[in-house]
């Protein structure tokens, strides 16, 4: 089983010349520096999965395909400077369209959003910061080491992040949260650990089951989130309808709740996929043989 393997794209350095980029050149500047990175990536990269990623979703050749790559690359990249200009102070020079955040409101109680690596989820918090909405990101220790170093480059970070530890530490954190009523934040599409298979595109896929255990878990209301790059500075945000599902009582109602939650999700995320196939940035082999 190969998968995900813990790490995504991008280091310090990179990080770095962009912010720097962004402070005192207009954006851009930025983006045209990544045309000759995207470049790089698509040249240098291993991307065979890539080309199967795309002619399964969208593409109807290699060709097709291979734009697509480029196209795919070059997003990958403007999001990510997206992300630092808005953590940077610059989230004014965009402008949200949104479909649902009625959902996400309406969660007085505190929730879960399932979200995936599409799109741009910081216009995402930076929206629902927006409308007063408080959030805490879960995330692996290694990937929140990576976020706080950039934050601290940049600014003080409006959302907290709580990453998940060997000892379940985390789940106190979840519960402290939800107690305050506020919303967990975690993505549903890469795995480490246990996962659960589901049709996606029309082949079995791994996802991770440890979000939709957990969101389950606590019993509160679940809604999935994604936010999608429309245009050079407009973003899009969808959340599905919220809904709580049936307590955890027994190890086969744990199985089918589980399913459930998944099954609705998966479902909701191909419908997105198929939209944005560019904007999907898991860049590795996701229909690896099972």
């Amino acid at each position: 089983m190969s998968g995900w393997k813990g790490q995504s794209r991008g280091n310090s350095l990179g990080y770095s010349i962009f912010i720097f980029l962004i402070k005192y050149f207009p954006l851009f500047v930025a983006y045209g520096l990544l045309r000759v990175v995207s470049f790089y990536f698509v040249l240098f990269s291993k991307k065979e999965h890539q080309y199967l990623f795309f002619i399964r979703v969208c593409a109807s050749s290699r060709k097709q395909a291979f734009f697509k790559i480029i196209e795919n690359n070059y997003l990958f990249g403007q999001i990510l400077v997206d992300k630092i200009a808005i953590l940077s102070g610059f989230a004014k020079s965009f402008s949200y369209t949104h479909q649902g955040i009625e959902q996400i409101q309406n969660m007085k109680e505190g929730g879960f959003l399932i979200g995936a690596h599409m799109g741009n989820w910081e216009i995402a918090s930076e929206l629902l910061d927006i409308f007063s909405i408080k959030v805490n990101i879960l995330m692996l220790e290694a990937e929140k080491a990576q976020i706080k170093n950039l934050l601290e480059t940049i600014q003080e970070k409006k959302m907290n992040i709580i990453a998940i530890q060997d000892d379940l530490s985390h789940l106190i954190e979840i519960q402290k949260a939800l107690d305050r009523k506020e919303l967990i934040v975690l993505h549903g599409d890469r795995f480490l650990g246990k996962t659960i298979e589901m049709d996606f595109f029309g082949k079995k896929a791994r996802f991770p089951y440890g979000p939709f255990y957990l969101a389950a878990k606590f019993n509160k209301p679940i809604s999935f989130v994604f936010a999608f790059k429309e245009s050079a500075k407009k973003y899009h945000f969808y959340a599905s309808n919220a809904k709580t599902y049936a307590p955890l009582s027994t190890i086969a109602r744990r199985e089918e709740t589980v399913r459930e939650i998944a099954k609705e999700y998966v479902g909701i995320l191909e419908k997105m996929v198929a939209k944005y196939p560019t904007q999907w940035f898991n860049f590795y082999d996701f229909w690896e043989e099972i």
